[in-house]
């Protein structure tokens, strides 16, 4: 294949020429205004004159011819990888092929697979970066074998015409569950509202259409309960979190006979359960130098509502002091210990002892508190020894040690016990203080005093004097209960000897009390990172553990877990698919969301062409259904419509590279200038004869 053009090369310059030309224009205008006869030959001798400093050649090319592209974008997603659209899509590439064989066009394949972080079907931007690697000269036509389910918009459309092969049959139908208005995060004990919708679309069976649905739901693993519901219309569904941390919420649809998918039957909400405020009531029996560590640790916490009282005056005291004198409130025992106490998240006892001022009717109206479900903290001094101990009130039925009249007035310095190396309230407390010998007690600072206590249940997590319990936990039906056989703590808080973690002790002493997840001594923890599963085991019992994990397709697998600290067994597991995965240590269980367990491709998946209509419609292509039979190909010229009943069209480019580039002088630069000469001689020898 050859070409050939005349290309200009000027000896003087553009410039220059462009005088001479307007020069000479000049002379001949003037010429035929004079009735000069000799102007046309002038005329054309001046012509031949700047041919020759034009300096006029043929180009002339060897050219080879390129064939045409047609790009075939493949739809791998989730969506069309449903029934037999994979055969239909492996059907239609194979004819595509074949019929762009039959007329010289190259053929570029590429997949579109699943959109990472939940993209959905991002067939526009797969486009755009197809043709980012093709010389849009040669694009002839853009096939598209897909379902039409695009999620991404419609970017600027190529130069050629787009197809759509549509897979998918005609009586496809499907059934899907929305869960909207799902919040983040809840406070406990208020009802949020979320809204469901059940939807259908497609060729929906007659004997179900419109008809009521069953609706499974559970929260954090639990077995499934029913409910009916209605198709098409929205559902409020009110609900209540009892549980601190993340609650997962699970909802199910059956799956109706001939459904293309029941991927979309079900829905996870996560809902991270948080507490509005902590109601807290602190008695101080006396006024001493630690109550100050417990009513700023408390009031230092924004989500602490703190109750102080401290008996300055107790009855039994007579100093001869007016009542209407002293600048003193009356104690309010009957609202905070009767009317009121089930509103408290935790009461605490420093240093109280038994005056008079408490009856026993309201000692074993917080014992009552405590078993159902109230957290109690008593932290004694010497009169928890003493004959006025709260131990003997009714309270002494809950609390986990018993005093005896013992008080250690010695120095002496706090250890963690074997169990409370694994307790999630003391572990670790003692990793910023280590000993200065192997063995040796941690480097925190000593306390000074103890009282002796006798364990009758519960779980020494802290030793003293002499190996004594320190602290001592339990729980008392569905409450707990903490001993602290010490009003040294405040110690720590002033740096005596060097201070030590008081302030992280009493925090998370308060907060295991009012059943902060993070703190539960036998928990299972799982967290997701992409389709990694990192599951943590909190025990105070010795190894082995291990965890039993149940897939979205109730298929299971039992994995070890291996002992990273003290009390915390763990493993990271690698997930096959996203999805609900439910896993089980133990009498423990507890839920995890790998990925996402609510794709946005299986939102919809009944084939649909709207989504990328408009791009079809800019590029005046058309839509093949696949199960309608597979259409032969045209050729049509640029800027026609490309489809008709049957066939589909793509646009020739006849597109070429050169391979050979020549220039060939149109005539010697002396017989342009002896032509010119002629023709000018010659306009002077008819005006002399004239």
């Amino acid at each position: 294949m050859t070409g050939a053009s005349v290309v200009f090369d000027p000896l003087l310059g553009w410039l220059p020429l462009a005088v001479l030309a307007a020069l000479a224009l000049a002379v001949t205008l003037v010429s035929v205004l004079r009735g000069l006869a000799g102007w046309p030959f002038r005329f054309l001798g001046f012509v031949l004159i700047l041919a020759a400093l034009a300096n006029p050649s043929l180009q002339s090319e060897d050219r080879q011819p390129l064939p045409d592209i047609a790009l075939i974008l493949r739809d791998e997603t989730g969506s069309n990888r449903l029934a037999g659209r994979p055969d239909q899509s492996d059907a239609a590439v194979d004819q595509l092929g074949a019929e762009l064989a039959r007329l010289g066009v190259e053929e570029r394949v590429v997949s579109v697979p699943d959109a990472p972080d939940n993209g959905g079907s991002t067939l526009h931007g797969a486009l755009d970066a197809a043709l980012a690697d093709l010389p849009r000269d040669r694009l002839a036509g853009v096939f598209v074998v897909s379902d039409g389910l695009a999620q991404d918009a419609l970017r600027a459309p190529p130069q050629a015409p787009v197809h759509l092969l549509q897979t998918g049959e005609p009586g496809d139908w499907d059934r899907r569950l929305i869960v909207r208005n799902a919040p983040a995060y809840g406070i406990l004990g208020e009802t949020m509202t979320l809204t469901l919708r059940i939807e259908d679309e497609g060729d929906v069976p007659e004997d179900i259409r419109g008809r009521p649905v069953q609706v499974g739901f559970a929260l954090n693993g639990e077995d499934l309960r029913y409910a009916t519901a209605p198709v098409g219309v929205d559902m409020n569904l009110d609900l209540t979190l009892d549980r601190g941390g993340m609650n997962v919420l699970r909802f199910e649809l059956p799956t109706g006979a001939g459904e293309l998918t029941d991927r979309n039957n079900s829905a996870v909400v996560q809902i991270n359960g948080i507490r509005d405020r902590l109601r807290v009531l602190l008695v101080s029996g006396e006024p001493h130098t630690g109550q100050r560590t417990w009513r700023n640790l408390l009031k230092s916490d924004p989500s602490v509502d703190l109750v102080h009282f401290t008996i300055l005056r107790p009855p039994d005291r007579q100093d001869g002091v007016p009542v209407n004198e002293l600048s003193l409130i009356a104690f309010p025992t009957r609202e905070l210990f009767v009317e009121k106490i089930d509103e408290f998240d935790l009461i605490i006892f420093d240093r109280y002892r038994r005056r008079g001022i408490l009856p026993t009717s309201y000692f074993s109206n917080i014992q009552r508190y405590v078993t159902e479900g109230g957290a109690l903290l008593v932290a004694g001094g010497p009169e928890l020894a003493s004959a006025e101990s709260i131990y003997h009130s009714p309270l002494g039925r809950i609390l986990p040690a018993e005093p005896t009249a013992r008080v250690f007035e010695q120095p002496f310095t706090p250890r963690l016990s074997d169990l409370g190396q694994r307790h999630p309230v003391t572990a670790g407390l003692d990793a910023d203080f280590p000993p200065e010998a192997e063995g040796e007690a941690p480097g925190w600072g000593r306390w000074l005093r103890q009282i002796e206590l006798i364990p009758g249940s519960g779980q020494v997590v802290m030793d003293g004097a002499g190996d004594r319990p320190l602290l001592v936990l339990d729980r008392a039906g569905e409450g707990r209960v903490a001993m602290l056989a010490s009003d040294q703590a405040w110690l720590w808080d002033r740096g005596f000897e060097g201070g030590g973690p008081q302030a992280e002790l009493l925090r998370r002493l308060a907060h295991w009390m009012m059943r902060e997840p993070e703190l539960e001594e036998e928990a299972l923890v799982a967290e997701a990172q992409g389709l990694t599963l990192q599951i943590t085991r909190r025990s105070l019992s010795d190894g082995p553990h291990s965890v039993t994990i149940t897939r979205p397709d109730d298929s299971r697998v039992e994995i070890p877990l291996e002992e990273t600290a003290p009390g915390r067994f763990t493993a990271d597991w690698q997930g096959d698919e996203p999805g609900l995965y439910r896993l089980q240590s133990a009498d423990l269980d507890t839920v995890a969301v790998l990925g996402t367990a609510n794709p946005r491709e299986y939102e919809r998946v009944v084939a649909d062409p709207a989504p990328l209509g408009a791009l079809i419609e800019a590029t005046r292509g058309g839509i093949a259904p696949v199960a309608a039979g597979l259409p032969a190909l045209r050729a049509v010229d640029a800027g026609r419509q490309a489809f008709g009943r049957g066939w589909l069209g793509i646009t020739p480019r006849n597109a070429y590279v050169t391979t050979d580039l020549r220039l060939t002088p149109m005539l010697p630069a002396w017989a342009w200038l002896l032509l010119g000469a002629s023709f000018i001689l010659g306009a002077w020898i008819r005006e002399a004869r004239r």
